[in-house]
């Protein structure tokens, strides 16, 4: 086989001239042949493959709703779950900002109560005294924490 060459400017490149081929026996004419045959159900079979049916195509759309729904669905279980979240911080700040209320509000009121005072009002101005050794009656509780009263608390 000769090689023709031809030179364009400085390189030599090489022409590209068809082979002849001699004369093809039957058998090579018969692959060729199926050769071609196959390439062509290999072009109809993916033809094939890339058409949907109906069915395929209403399964694929219920798989894509399906999908959307349950991230729409999923977004807003988020959201909810956010404001609540927001909420309940909320009402713990004021809870705390009212224990503190209450606890500055019970502070004032025991150290304001002055208790010399209330004695000294309650033995002088109401004329109140000391309870004696014999006014004073001593009942058992029994794990209680309260006591009902059925009858008057007997004098000695």
């Amino acid at each position: 086989m000769t090689r023709n060459y031809y030179v364009n400017g400085n390189t030599v490149r090489e022409l590209e001239t068809p082979v002849r081929r001699e004369g093809r026996s039957r058998e090579e004419l018969e692959q060729i042949r199926r050769r071609k045959h196959r390439r062509s159900a290999a072009r109809r079979n993916r033809q094939r493959e890339l058409q949907m049916s109906r069915g395929y195509v209403a399964f694929l759309t219920v798989c894509v709703l399906m999908t959307a729904f349950s991230s729409v669905m999923l977004v807003q279980m988020q959201a909810q779950m956010t404001s609540r979240m927001r909420s309940v911080a909320s009402l713990e700040s004021q809870v705390i900002d009212l224990k503190a209320d209450n606890d500055a509000r019970y502070k004032n009121l025991t150290t304001s109560v002055d208790l010399n005072h209330i004695k000294e009002v309650a033995t002088k101005k109401l004329g109140m005294s000391y309870p004696k050794e014999k006014q004073v009656v001593y009942y058992t509780v029994e794990n209680s924490n309260f006591m009902d009263q059925y009858s008057d608390i007997p004098k000695q």
